[in-house]
């Protein structure tokens, strides 16, 4: 009895195990996404874009992460001449979005890999401490020799478009320190550093209750559009640049303080 038995156990034995195998199997299966089989590299998006988009590109990254699951979207920001730099370096990229057109001049013809799409405008806001000691109420206190003024480095958009402001309103006014960039520019002004600071007005909205904003009038302001640009051949490059373009990161761009895209 125990010889004729001891077939059926290894039989029955093998069956378990080979349910487990098959259980486990559906279970590995249903928790990965459709494409977990493809390199990791290939499951990445790298976006590198200008400082004034910080803060609002983190929804528009994460919309485009549930629209296209198992694929994660790693996000960089610096100055867009510091970025142009990398990518004609050979820095890896998928996608670029810059802080004005003059910031992709630069880029080699052979890093570009899809069409310029313009997904914004920005204007120029005087950010000052919550208290204002300076007393800016508009474009022309800046001109006051007391104050202590910061702004962004010439060779960045910022920093372009405040050249461009004080030019056209034959403003000289004194100037503290050239910034890196438009958030080290805005964290001056944040630290009580200085009594002005020349920003966007995205950024203005993005400190919240850290800073106040002077308005500058429109007819004496000046705008920065912002290109977007695949630079990988990759499908998904280009989808994101697409994406900037579509209503609901419209709406958030709005909200943020950008203007909307320029007509095409």
């Amino acid at each position: 009895m125990r010889r004729r038995g001891r077939p059926a156990v290894v039989r029955l034995v093998g069956l378990l195990a080979a349910a487990s195998l098959t259980l486990a199997a559906c279970t590995r299966d249903a928790a990965q996404p459709d494409n977990a089989d493809e390199p990791q590299d290939a499951l990445t998006l790298t976006v590198l874009a200008a400082s004034s988009l910080t803060d609002v590109l983190e929804p528009v990254v994460d919309t485009f992460e549930v629209d296209h699951p198992g694929l994660t979207v790693r996000a960089s920001f610096a100055a867009s001449s510091t970025i142009v730099q990398q990518v004609n370096e050979g820095a890896p990229a998928d996608v670029v979005a810059l802080a004005g057109e003059a910031s992709l001049e630069p880029l080699e013809e052979d890093r570009r890999d899809g069409p310029v799409s313009l997904f914004a405008t920005n204007q120029l806001e005087i950010a000052v401490p919550v208290d204002n000691p300076g007393g800016v109420a508009d474009l022309d206190d800046l001109a006051a020799g007391e104050l202590t003024l910061v702004v962004c480095a010439e060779q960045v958009p910022c920093g372009q478009a405040t050249a461009r402001l004080l030019a056209q309103e034959g403003l000289e006014p004194p100037i503290a320190s050239y910034e890196s960039d438009v958030r080290a520019t805005l964290t001056k002004v944040e630290l009580g550093e200085a009594d002005a600071g020349l920003v966007y007005r995205s950024d203005v909205a993005a400190a919240g209750d850290r800073v106040a904003g002077v308005e500058i009038p429109e007819d004496r302001n000046v705008v920065n559009r912002y290109p977007a640009l695949a630079v990988s051949d990759r499908e998904l490059a280009q989808a994101f640049v697409d994406h900037l373009l579509a209503e609901r990161v419209q709406a958030r761009l709005r909200e943020a303080g950008f203007g909307p895209a320029p007509e095409r």
